[in-house]
């Protein structure tokens, strides 16, 4: 157990470290912790509970060591951390997709509990991962009777130019991060299996049109390059027993200047309404490599600092300013 508490070659120590403000030492099959008392009592705590996953069978990780740090000083932080950790959405090949932060978790929960769910927020926060996670794991439980996975064939700053070959061949530029994830969440040859009766489709965001899709959960992603137009076109294909997930981020819009995102737009206009969902993410959920939790957050402060003061709109004698809904609150 202990081999397990302080990971290889010390890894976990030195995170807990890191994230805790008192020296730890491992003599034996003691753990030592020097530092103030109150994040010595702190440290303490954290280490029994993670003893207790390792005892449960959860296996210890960076994210997971991060994520106990951050709650462990909440109220009841020890039932947030289990209801994160035992959240399995999808075991493949020995490996547990579950959520990672407390955001995470509460975009796993909207999904289950919405028939349309927004994830809004950075690169690498999991929001197209989970949402395949959540598809996947319906799929094979006969709760949905297909998967359907669209994207807007739009190009991040760069021209493709013509591309040959059929239909697939020419979206496969735009829909390869949703094939990638789905290859890491079933065997190659189930999946081909499933693309080939139709029961898990890939298809640009245009086929969407005139379709009305029942018994399905439909993922659509990077949908901050929708127009508004595009986003009432999808939304509208809801069908009985299906749900929708809608992930984008709207820091990263690729549309021709002047052209307005859909994903903003929606903000508004369905902030209001009933079984939908809409969480948000930020640096703190991003779980790639850590450099781009800091890259996130640093282009985030640039662009605070540097965005152009708004104009007050010119009225005329008389004219009275209009109110407006305002977006919807941040899911914590």
């Amino acid at each position: 157990m202990a081999a397990l508490l302080v990971g290889e070659h010390d890894a976990h120590l030195r995170t807990l470290e890191g994230l805790l403000r008192c020296d730890i030492y491992l003599r034996g099959n003691q753990l030592f912790l020097d530092g103030p008392a109150a994040e010595v009592e702190r440290g303490e705590a954290l280490v029994d509970e993670l003893v207790a996953l390792l005892r449960s069978g959860q296996n210890l990780d960076g994210s997971t060591l991060e994520l106990a740090a951050s709650l462990s000083d909440r109220r009841d932080w020890v039932h947030d951390l289990d209801s994160i950790v035992s959240d399995v959405i999808l075991e493949h090949r020995g490996r547990r997709i579950r959520p990672k932060t407390i955001n995470q978790k509460a975009y796993v929960d909207a999904i289950r509990a919405n028939t349309i769910t927004f994830g809004i927020g950075p690169a690498g926060t999991g929001k197209t991962y989970l949402a395949m996670a959540m598809a996947t794991s319906a799929l094979l439980s006969g709760e949905v009777a297909r998967i359907i996975l669209t994207r807007p064939a739009v190009e991040a700053g760069e021209k493709l130019g013509f591309l040959p070959g059929g239909l697939m061949e020419k979206v496969d530029p735009y829909l390869r991060p949703l094939f990638d994830a789905l290859y890491d969440m079933m065997d190659t040859e189930r999946l081909t299996e499933r693309l080939a009766n139709g029961t898990i489709e890939v298809a640009p965001l245009a086929y969407m049109r005139g379709r009305t899709l029942n018994d399905s959960l439909i993922i659509l992603d990077e949908a901050q390059n929708t127009s508004p137009e595009q986003m009432k076109m999808f939304l509208t294909r809801l069908g009985f027993g299906a749900k929708m997930v809608v992930t984008g981020d709207i820091t990263q819009i690729d549309l021709p200047r002047g052209q307005h995102s859909g994903l903003v737009n929606v903000r508004e206009v369905l902030a209001d309404i009933p079984d939908i969902a809409f969480v948000y993410f930020d640096s703190r959920d991003v779980v790639r490599h850590k450099l781009v939790q800091d890259i996130v957050s640093a282009y985030k402060e640039y662009g605070e600092q540097h965005r152009p003061p708004r104009k007050a709109a010119s009225r005329g004698p008389g004219e009275r300013r209009r109110g407006g809904r305002g977006g919807a609150a941040a899911a914590e």
